[in-house]
């Protein structure tokens, strides 16, 4: 495609980016869950972070902190599941990007295209298995 395209090319390039764009849709849904559930996380570790200031028995002092513990790895996956969403959405958008410049520059960017949205999906599949191991973790 040229510079000129007609509109029906437009509106076929937008056909084409509607799939990714859906994804996108989901990746943020995603976001939104991993966002919510590390709140949940950093909520129920705070008031256990007060009665381990306070305890002076020993015994409680040590389950305080194994609690904590299991909080805090909870949390480092909940981190790793959010940041490889983000990256999944970023990568989604950067094809819907290379998309509309495929379409509009001499350049075949297909192989681009078909690489970053491998990178995307792989990225979301890894987020989606550090989800599965908080939750594990967490049952």
């Amino acid at each position: 495609m040229n510079p000129t395209s007609t509109p029906f090319d437009v509106a076929h390039l937008i056909q084409l980016a509607v799939g990714p764009v859906f994804l996108l849709a989901g990746v943020a849904a995603t976001l939104n869950v991993l966002t919510s559930r590390l709140g949940r996380i950093v909520d129920r570790a705070r008031p256990l972070e007060m009665q381990l200031a306070s305890a002076s028995d020993a015994a409680e002092r040590a389950d305080l902190t194994q609690r904590l513990m299991v909080m805090a790895r909870r949390a480092r996956y909940m981190n790793a599941a959010l940041t490889l969403s983000t990256i999944s959405g970023l990568l989604v958008a950067i094809v819907v990007l290379l998309l509309f410049f495929r379409a509009f520059a001499s350049a075949d960017l297909s192989v681009a295209t078909a690489v970053v949205f491998v990178g995307s999906i792989l990225c979301l599949v890894a987020a989606l298995l550090s989800f599965l191991v908080e939750v594990r973790i967490a049952t």
